[in-house]
């Protein structure tokens, strides 16, 4: 990975049907992807709350 991409993937599920987490370096938000087939879609994450789940920014693997 190159040491400038803002975002890390974190989580990866699948092949055809595929689910990933990718966290923003600068602010520690995570982002849900989805993608099956043609179609493709991006959100934050929301935790039970429903509020944004934040990862801290120091504990990424980076």
């Amino acid at each position: 990975m190159k040491t400038d991409d803002r975002f890390i993937k974190t989580f990866s599920q699948g092949k055809l049907n595929v689910m990933e987490i990718w966290v923003d370096k600068e602010t520690g938000v995570n982002y849900l992807y989805h993608s099956a087939g043609y179609g493709a879609g991006l959100t934050v994450l929301l935790g039970q709350d429903g509020k944004p789940v934040v990862t801290p920014v120091h504990t990424l693997p980076y």
